[in-house]
């Protein structure tokens, strides 16, 4: 049944190379704060984990001229932002591809309302690491093995891919479920024999010494990130008017990032708290293109939930057709 879950990844991954690209410059863009006095009395909570986005939206330029007020909420991973956006605790976040599907089978209050697709697939955001001096050449080396993973995360969905690709299951390892800041002291500590986890986390690790033993790129890990919003600030016309506005302004942001590979090191260093030098090894795989959830990727969702059920990851079925509210249109262009 993983098989299954490999190739639903795998679609994923196809469909984020066909969900379009763009180039770089300094273009940002957005409704002005003169358009919309209705916006000056909103504010919006957003979830953030560590990419530099929050420092992004001031030093871009593509927020100088909002009228609504923006907060913001630090997660440590996405399954507790998802949770949040489905309790209204927060307007609007993003995740990796698996979180939604967890969410989703939970009946949260939240909806997928746009993607992000990585410029290169080939840089990637999460890896599977083993300890320095660790005997690991592939995965089947880890078969009866302990590895730290948090639970309904992205890199989850990378472990259980990369151990399919492998020819092994859950069952032939020991899955220990652990958050990135205790997954972090298990692997210091040799507690765990690997690690299936993100940036710049996992990084930071190598740098010290750990070694990539499986990278996550396609076919096992497509990369691609949603963007979750809550219930009520989408049924809200006003609100969910200024959301879609704030939702564009990001992605100006992340477009002017990538053309600024220095500043955006900077804000993922000062976002996350490590040192530069590793935030400029990993900034490249935090370059994205914001899009609009069209049907390839409905389909692959749908793929990867019915496959996640199936191999019992979730217990409810979900339609993947009702998790997503699009903010953007199918011809949003991040550069304009």
């Amino acid at each position: 049944m993983h098989k299954k879950l490999l190739a639903a990844l795998a679609a994923l991954a196809l469909s984020a190379g066909l969900a379009g690209c763009g180039s770089n410059d300094d273009k940002v863009g957005g409704a002005t704060a003169g358009d919309h006095p209705e916006w000056k009395k909103l504010t919006f909570t957003v979830g953030e984990q560590s990419d530099g986005i929050k420092t992004l939206i001031s030093t871009s330029g593509a927020f100088d001229d909002v009228s609504y007020k923006i907060k913001f909420a630090k997660f440590d991973y996405g399954p507790p932002l998802v949770a949040a956006a489905g309790a209204g605790d927060i307007d609007l976040g993003m995740v990796g591809s698996v979180p939604p599907i967890a969410g989703a089978a939970k009946d949260l209050g939240f909806k997928v309302v746009a993607l992000q697709t990585p410029n290169d697939t080939s840089k990637p955001l999460e890896n599977i690491i083993v300890p320095k001096g660790s005997p690991a050449k592939t995965i089947q080396d880890l078969e009866g093995k302990r590895i730290a993973v948090p639970q309904g995360s992205s890199a989850h969905g990378l472990l259980l891919n990369a151990l399919e690709a492998g020819g092994l299951g859950p069952k032939d390892v020991k899955i220990v479920y652990l958050d990135p800041k205790s997954g972090a002291a298990a692997f210091d500590s040799g507690k765990v024999d690997a690690w299936s986890i993100w940036n710049p986390q996992g990084e930071f690790a190598v740098q010290k010494g750990a070694k990539v033993l499986v990278p996550g790129v396609p076919p096992v890990d497509p990369g691609v990130q949603y963007y979750v919003a809550a219930d009520k600030s989408l049924q809200d016309k006003t609100r969910r008017a200024a959301l879609t506005d704030l939702l564009e302004r990001i992605g100006h942001a992340y477009a002017w990032g990538n053309g600024h590979p220095d500043q955006h090191a900077e804000a993922i260093s000062k976002d996350s708290g490590i040192p530069l030098d590793q935030a400029k090894a990993t900034e490249p795989a935090w370059r994205f293109e914001l899009a609009y959830v069209d049907q390839a990727h409905v389909q692959a969702g749908q793929q990867l939930a019915d496959n996640f059920l199936e191999a019992g990851e979730i217990t409810q079925k979900v339609d993947f057709t009702k998790v997503v509210d699009n903010l953007l249109g199918p011809d949003y262009d991040p550069e304009k």
